[in-house]
Formats: C-alpha cells, structure tokens, sequence
C-alpha cells in the first residue's frame, strides 16, 4: 500500500509540474490584443463665408444677382413692414445715404415669419418702402418677400445661419442685419435691437469701407 501512494503521489507531482510549465510557456508567448485607436471626433464641415452668391428676384420680380454688389459693403438685414422695429428702416435708409459713395449698400429682405408682420404680396411692399405715400422712402435694394429661418429659409438664410457663432443661428427676429466685406464675406452681426444709426455699427461699417464713420447723407451734417 506504501508503494501504491508513494508512485500515486510522484504522479501526481509530476502532472502538476507538468501544467505548471504549459502554462508558463503559454504565458511566455501570450500578448494582450492590440487595442484599436479611438474615432477621430466627428468635424463640422467648413462653412463658405462668402455669401454673395445668390440670384434673388427683387419687389418686381425680376432677378437680382448678388454677385454685382461683391466689392461694397452689404448690410444685409430681414424686415417687415409691421414691426415694432420697422423705424428702423429710416435708419438703414440715412446709413446708406450716408455713406453709398463710399461703396456700402444695404439689402433687405422682407419676410413674415416673425408673428406674420410682412404684406402678403410683394407690390403692397413696395408701395409701403418706397411708394408716393411712403414715409420711409426706401432706395436701397428690397427683395421679394421670403422666409429667413428653419427648413423653409432661403438658402442665404441657411447659409447665413450655418456661420460660426456669434454669426450664425437664425434671425431672432426682424431687422437683424449681417455685415458683409468687400470680399464679400460675412463678418459681423447686429441683432435686431440694434440702431442702424449706433456707433456700434458705424464704427464697423467705417472700417470696413476705410473711411470716417458717417450717418447723415454726405453734405447734410456730416462730420468731416
């Protein structure tokens, strides 16, 4: 019986030195799985800031390349005839007085997505912006009306939009205005409370135009 435990024991210690080694060897030759680079994030496609790009039919249908105006300085702005901010349009009209020799002009777009604060057809727009009884008297470029936010915007809207902040985001509300270089870039915004006439947007448009800041029509108060 001595014997028989004795070879069941050096058995057995040789089975277990046996496993000992494979796993040993097993360990030697085992690498842990290379582990995969992580995603690269996920980049926003670059937006063209070049906007002038478009061909919009103006009040009277008929079709206005935008191209023409790369070279000035373009205020775009969305407005409405029914606004508590539409004074504003005497603003934009002594601004562009002011300083159209210079190489500035102002677009504007009406649209009635705001609280449905624009006429419903193009020719009572005009009449209000430019008519014989108008008050504003309006002789910068209005186009026809449109819609300048979410899916059913113009593409200038979404173009405009698109633009890295504080640029871009949809107009808040009427009469906010773009400001565009001479490359025909957009490069400044003004929301909506903000006066055609401030010295906020003079100044810009001033520097942009290279010329002393000017918000009375040449020759009728202006500051030389």
């Amino acid at each position: 019986m001595r014997i028989i435990s004795a070879n069941v024991s050096r058995a057995m210690a040789a089975t277990i030195a046996g496993t000992v080694v494979g796993l040993g060897v097993l360990g030697a030759g085992w690498q842990p799985a290379a582990s995969e680079p992580p995603p690269a994030p996920a980049t926003k496609p670059k937006v063209d800031a070049q906007v002038l790009t478009y061909t919009i039919p103006d009040l009277d249908g008929k079709d206005v390349d935008l191209g023409q105006f790369k070279g000035k300085v373009v205020l775009l702005v969305n407005t409405a005839s029914k606004c508590g901010y539409t004074a504003q349009y005497k603003d934009l009209e002594a601004l562009y007085q002011a300083n159209k020799d210079r190489g500035f002009v102002v677009l504007a777009f009406p649209s009635g997505d705001f609280a449905n604060q624009e006429f419903a057809d193009n020719a009572a727009i005009k009449e209000f912006c430019s008519g014989e009884k108008s008050k504003y008297k309006v002789t910068f470029p209005v186009f026809g009306k449109m819609s300048v936010k979410g899916e059913g915007a113009h593409p200038l809207f979404k173009q405009l939009a698109a633009q890295p902040a504080p640029i871009g985001g949809d107009p808040k509300w009427n009469f906010t205005k773009w400001l565009v270089d001479r490359q025909g870039n957009v490069v400044e915004r003004f929301e909506f409370r903000v006066s055609p006439t401030s010295e906020e947007v003079t100044k810009r448009v001033a520097d942009l135009l290279g010329a002393k800041a000017a918000t009375t029509p040449a020759g009728e108060g202006e500051k030389k």
